[in-house]
């Protein structure tokens, strides 16, 4: 087991810069999500770390040791891949023992490893039967067996429950963390699914375009977005954004102004006077003609009834907003307010957070 450490770690292919300067340190025993859109270089990272790909600058530590320059056999990391690469022709038993046979570990201690893992991960009638017999959930959980038989110092995921159902995701998803959790393995798990990176992860990395937007806890990363991209991107629905202006105490917005006082105006003054006000759906509530309010006015029949809440879209001015309803809500108000202080604010020019 290890801690790993990633120093300005950079990969282009050509000129296209797929990582950039990604510097990170993931604790012992730690499980850390790296959530971002396609192309934003999750996977690069993964295989920069295996040594399926040779990084453009920068090093990667895994414990004592530095571990980029080292052929991946040798890196003691385990991957498992998204469509979970088992041999078809293998048995089960054979897949899970074949990171044992290429180490070359004898054949009485390969047997007991092998039972060992597949009783930890309940595989144990599933032994003689190829991936072809299995379902999409047991294949992965051979896979994470195959991963794991040799107590690897650090264990990468790469999108590995894509593949399943959605009942079955949520299923897998919670084995993997007891997995995780019961073995204390350093983790890191690319995904671009905001539901398995923010129940998965201790720590969640958001990235866009190759670079890191944000690292934090998921409740910090969802209550205090560090830039509008995360802000836009993290929830779902994701955060509403607008575009707005402050100037000499007053919030304009669309057609609406709002006074601004205390600690907000403080944070305002030292800011741009072009922002971008972020408004999470659930923060409207139905309201009247709050003067320090936002208002959005519902449109008719554009409402969306998920059983445990109800989506509308409203309009502020010429913008379009969502707004979340607990509930059935089988009567909606014509005017929903946000507060001020459910208020986010972003530089417009920078994209970053203003304020704590």
């Amino acid at each position: 087991m290890g801690r790993a450490e990633f120093d300005q770690v950079s990969k282009g292919f050509g000129e296209v810069l797929a990582l950039a300067d990604f510097t990170l340190a993931v604790e012992q025993g730690e499980l850390i999500t790296v959530l971002g859109p396609s192309g934003c270089g999750k996977s690069t990272l993964l295989r920069l770390t295996a040594g399926l790909e040779s990084l453009t600058s920068g090093s990667i530590q895994l414990g004592a040791r530095r571990i980029d320059h080292l052929p991946p056999s040798d890196r003691d990391v385990a991957m498992v891949f998204q469509n979970y690469a088992l041999y078809p022709h293998m048995t089960v038993r054979e897949n899970i023992e074949f990171p044992l046979r290429m180490h070359r570990v004898r054949r009485a201690e390969r047997s007991r490893q092998t039972a060992a893992v597949a009783d930890f991960l309940e595989l144990g009638e599933l032994m003689e039967r190829r991936p072809g017999q299995l379902s999409g959930g047991q294949r992965q959980r051979v896979a994470l067996a195959r991963a794991l038989v040799r107590k690897p110092a650090l264990f990468l995921l790469d999108e590995p429950l894509s593949n399943l159902d959605a009942r079955l995701r949520t299923s897998v998803r919670q084995y993997i963390r007891e997995v995780q959790r019961r073995l204390r393995v350093t983790t890191l798990y690319v995904t671009h699914d905001q539901t398995e990176a923010m129940t998965l992860g201790d720590r969640v990395v958001v990235m866009n375009q190759g670079r890191i937007q944000q690292v934090d806890t998921p409740v910090t990363v969802y209550e205090q977005p560090a830039t509008a991209f995360v802000a836009g991107f993290v929830g779902s629905p994701p955060m509403n954004l607008l575009a707005g202006e402050y100037r000499d105490g007053v919030l304009r917005v669309a057609d609406q102004c709002l006074p601004v006082s205390g600690a907000l105006r403080a944070r305002l003054e030292c800011a741009a006077q072009q922002v971008t006000i972020g408004i999470r759906p659930e923060a409207f509530v139905p309201g009247g003609g709050d003067h320090d309010a936002l208002v959005a006015l519902a449109a008719p029949a554009t409402r969306e009834v998920l059983g445990s809440e109800t989506l509308v879209r409203a309009a502020v001015g010429a913008d379009q907003v969502i707004v979340r309803l607990f509930g059935v809500a089988r009567n909606i108000p014509d005017r929903l307010v946000a507060p001020t202080d459910a208020l986010h604010f972003f530089c417009t020019a920078s994209g970053r957070r203003i304020g704590p």
